[in-house]
């Protein structure tokens, strides 16, 4: 991380003093954006793969104009400058989508490198920035030119952006380390570091005339192991005009963090997701995914508190974008799992329209499920704080390693775990419906989703006792993984993917992995380099067991699948290996993990470089292909 003091470099702190921001649209990254002159809406469907477009009527009201599809996984979305064009960012596809909103013509196609996620205009539309969070990059595009014109480093996943004048702020995803990135050099000149428990902070939000930024986001304490603990909501206020990283003199670094669970007295809320900032600067609303719910906040200009609390409002299914009209009059709140967005007039704070955004794409199982995965409240959750997808958000790990009963226990991503059955590091679950132990224990405190009895893990099968508990398995075990970007290259400016997209250290790396004398292969054997099978228990003492004092279950562990590593960090079971380099050496003295000790230093390198490039394929129909059992709820 580059963290240069502004106090020693002092453009940074005249041009934030210099240029407020201005409230307008595309200001901070969101689903969920507004035109300049306020006629049009549009909101990314997710599940969908579409964007949807709401027009202002002359009677006030809104209606839906179209929808439009753009492909899989839309996230950030901005209209362009004053215009009623849009940019949409399609994380599965890595493209950046360029849309008539009027018209809802599909303009251009942009292939950028992997996972765009945030996406913001400058204020005349000549410019695009977005976020590719894997790479950890900003990325400029001249939305004119339909081109990338510049790539910066913008620290590891790198998710959230605002453009406050010449700056851009970046927060990572799963640090909370918020960056200001120079646009004419491309270089980071400060950063705000908070805790080292900040995690999941995906978007940010700026005060129009004050040099505040807002960032929701999550505080995952490791250490404790129950649901009144683990996990909370925040808010990181940031002085935007305060040296960054710098506290060696009385006008330091300010990062304050308002904790939002007692923000209402005693009212606990859940996985924030997004906020949004009035026009005048005087409100913030707060969207909390897990709970429902919405907290309309009072901004205090005293740099010490920052917020007053002053109204809770029940929301639609998992609120993950809000946004305020440009007048100030209406502000907007879009609910995922309900697939609409609710129309609220600030007069009185009352929901005058629900406006349907798509018909759900999912199955009533289906939508069930993910309802129950996303869900902090009762019968999955007793107190509030925590939901599935505080952990395992959209699939993905959270980057952290709890300390469980049973000893250390690193997050792991849910991609692939269809066909890998059984579950966890020891294999003590053969099936998702065993995790009713855990909506019922200590963590998430529920009621359950089964009536009566429950089964032992490992004995008697959860299955079929319960419809909520089916649907919450199958959406659980739907999750797949995308290729790697490790295994894409490009060649007279087109990409090319797959095995043929693999370096020539990742060749030589496979040649490695598939080595008899090395033996990886061995455990991490077919398409998701695994030989965890349904109906099967299988696990291995490779010498990892002891490295952790507090472990209760151990020394052998089920084998994990390998794909997706490259954004799965820190390894191992206790996660002290920090990155694949570690796996192969510190952490393997005995070749009990693979015989890599006479690998050579090179040889080392290449394996790692195939590591990273898995998947370089679809793994489920090479799985279908060989036979192997997928285990759909």
């Amino acid at each position: 991380m580059i963290c240069i003091s502004p106090w020693r470099c002092l453009g940074f702190l005249t041009l934030l003093i210099a240029l407020p921001c201005v409230a307008r649209a595309g200001v901070s990254n969101s689903l969920l954006d507004l035109s300049s002159d306020g006629l049009r809406m549009a909101c990314s469907n997710r599940d969908s793969g579409t964007v949807t477009v709401f027009h202002r009527t002359d009677g006030g009201a809104w209606e839906n104009s179209k929808e439009i599809p753009v492909g899989s996984h839309p996230e950030g979305v901005t209209f362009i400058g004053a215009t009623h064009q849009l940019a949409v960012a399609i994380y599965a596809e890595d493209t950046i989508v360029l849309l008539d909103g009027d018209s809802g013509e599909r303009l251009a196609s942009i292939p950028v490198f992997d996972e765009p996620y945030g996406i913001v205009s400058a204020p005349d539309g000549s410019r695009l920035f977005a976020t590719l969070d894997f790479p950890g990059q900003v990325i400029e595009i001249d939305p004119a030119a339909k081109t990338v014109l510049r790539e910066f480093t913008a620290g590891p996943f790198a998710r959230g952006l605002a453009l406050t004048g010449k700056q851009l702020l970046v927060s990572e995803y799963y640090t909370g380390v918020i960056h200001a990135i120079d646009r004419e050099s491309g270089a980071i000149i400060g950063s705000w570091t908070g805790s080292p428990e900040d995690n999941l902070a995906r978007q940010i939000a700026l005060h129009p005339m004050r040099q505040k930024a807002y960032v929701p986001h999550i505080r995952s304490r490791t250490q404790v192991p129950q649901g009144a603990g683990a996990i909370f909501p925040y808010i990181t206020v940031v002085d935007t005009d305060r040296p960054a990283d710098d506290d060696n003199s009385d006008r330091g670094s300010r990062r304050k963090r308002v904790q939002m669970d007692s923000f209402r007295g005693t009212f606990v809320v859940a996985n924030p997701w997004e906020v949004a900032v009035s026009p005048d600067g005087k409100t913030l609303c707060a969207a909390f995914s897990g709970t429902d719910d919405l907290f309309v906040c009072r901004v205090l200009d005293d740099d010490y508190r920052e917020l007053e609390y002053g109204k809770l409002m029940r929301t639609g299914h998992n609120p993950r974008a809000v946004r305020f009209s440009p007048d100030g009059s209406q502000f907007f709140i879009y609910n995922a799992l309900d697939f609409s967005v609710s129309v609220v007039d600030v007069a009185d704070f009352k929901v005058v329209q629900d406006l349907v955004a798509c018909e759900s794409p999912l199955d009533e199982e289906m939508l069930l499920g993910k309802r129950l995965f996303y869900s902090a409240n009762q019968p999955m959750v007793g107190q509030r704080w925590i939901s599935c997808s505080s952990c395992h958000p959209d699939g993905d790990p959270d980057g952290r390693t709890w300390q469980q009963p049973e000893g250390l226990r690193q997050t792991q991503p849910l991609g692939g775990m269809a066909w890998t059955h059984p579950i966890h590091w020891s294999a003590d679950r053969d099936e998702v419906q065993d995790f009713e132990h855990t909506i019922r224990g200590p963590l998430m405190q529920g009621r359950g989703l089964i009536k009566g009895e429950l089964y032992e893990a490992l004995g008697e099968p959860n299955r079929g006792r319960s419809p909520q508990l089916d649907a919450l398995a199958r959406y659980a075990n739907s999750h797949t993984f995308a290729l790697s970007p490790f295994a894409k290259r490009v060649e007279d400016g087109q990409p090319i993917t797959g095995e043929e997209g693999l370096s020539e250290a990742s060749r030589r790396g496979r040649e490695v992995f598939f080595r008899e004398s090395v033996g990886c292969a061995k455990c991490h054997s077919g398409p998701y380099f695994c030989d965890s099978q349904a109906g099967s228990l299988t696990r291995h003492d490779v010498g990892t067991g002891n490295a952790d004092p507090s472990e209760k279950m151990g020394p052998e562990y089920d084998s994990p699948t390998l794909i997706g590593l490259y954004r799965s960090a820190p390894y191992l079971h206790h996660g002290k290996a920090t990155t694949l380099k570690e796996v192969l050496t510190t952490f393997n003295p005995e070749d009990r993990h693979g015989r890599t000790s006479q690998l050579s230093a090179a040889e080392i390198d290449d394996l790692v470089e195939f590591l990273k490039a898995l998947p370089y394929e679809d793994p489920e129909p090479l799985a279908i292909q060989a036979g192997l059992t997928k285990t759909e709820k």
